[in-house]
């Protein structure tokens, strides 16, 4: 009975755990989608507003590490529960790192809110998407315990450096063209580098999803 009693307990716990990783993917979703969002429509209240809420996404993840720590030390979990708490506590941080992405893009978004955009945004919204698929596809592996959809999710990462570099490249032209574009040209990279950097931390994600499913660490492609 207490067995039983114990393992009920367990399994209450990491359902919370498994609840606040999905309520924390879809803040840091909306911080993103709410970044770029900001930016094509040169919305510095909104831009502002990302800034604040990251405030509560760091809250989460402290949270979320909090509750990975006391249900080891209180229900000392076998060798498949361990693998699900240690990778929530990863998930959790890679996650607060990408809503500092998302703060980072709405911190530029004011910096250029004087200035008029250099050119139709057409790529970085795409990039936005792209990244917010990914860490939505990524938090169903993890609920699914789905190592293959991991590693199909970890390749969308290529999609995301494509898109980068396609970026860089024309924003580059702009540059030689016109050195006044220069500053400009360099905010864009930069939100540019946020997103891509995004899906870069989506990839770490699934390694861990990899490592809980599978009880194999391995280094995917970033």
């Amino acid at each position: 009975m207490s067995t039983l009693h114990t393992r009920g307990t367990l399994e209450r716990e990491l359902e919370h755990i498994r609840s606040d990783i999905l309520r924390m993917g879809s803040q840091v979703e909306s911080a993103i989608e709410r970044s770029v969002e900001a930016l094509k429509n040169r919305d510095t209240q909104l831009a502002q507003q990302v800034i604040n809420d990251d405030d509560e996404i760091n809250k989460l993840r402290f949270a979320i590490e909090e509750e990975c720590l006391e249900l080891i030390a209180t229900q000392q979990p076998a060798a498949t529960d361990l693998r699900v708490v240690i990778a929530a506590t990863h998930i959790a941080v890679e996650l607060e790192r990408m809503a500092d992405h998302a703060e980072g893009t709405a911190t530029l978004v004011k910096r250029l809110s004087d200035e008029p955009l250099l050119k139709p945004l057409i790529d970085l919204p795409i990039m936005g998407q792209v990244a917010c698929q990914m860490i939505h596809a990524a938090l169903d592996a993890f609920i699914a315990h789905d190592a293959e959809a991991a590693q199909k999710v970890a390749r969308r990462d290529d999609e995301l450096d494509a898109l980068y570099q396609q970026v860089f490249r024309e924003l580059l032209t702009y540059m030689l063209e016109d050195p006044r574009t220069i500053s400009r040209a360099t905010y864009l990279l930069w939100v540019a580098h946020n997103l891509e950097r995004i899906g870069d931390r989506v990839t770490n994600v699934c390694e861990r999803i990899i490592f809980m499913a599978t009880g194999k660490l391995e280094e995917l492609q970033a």
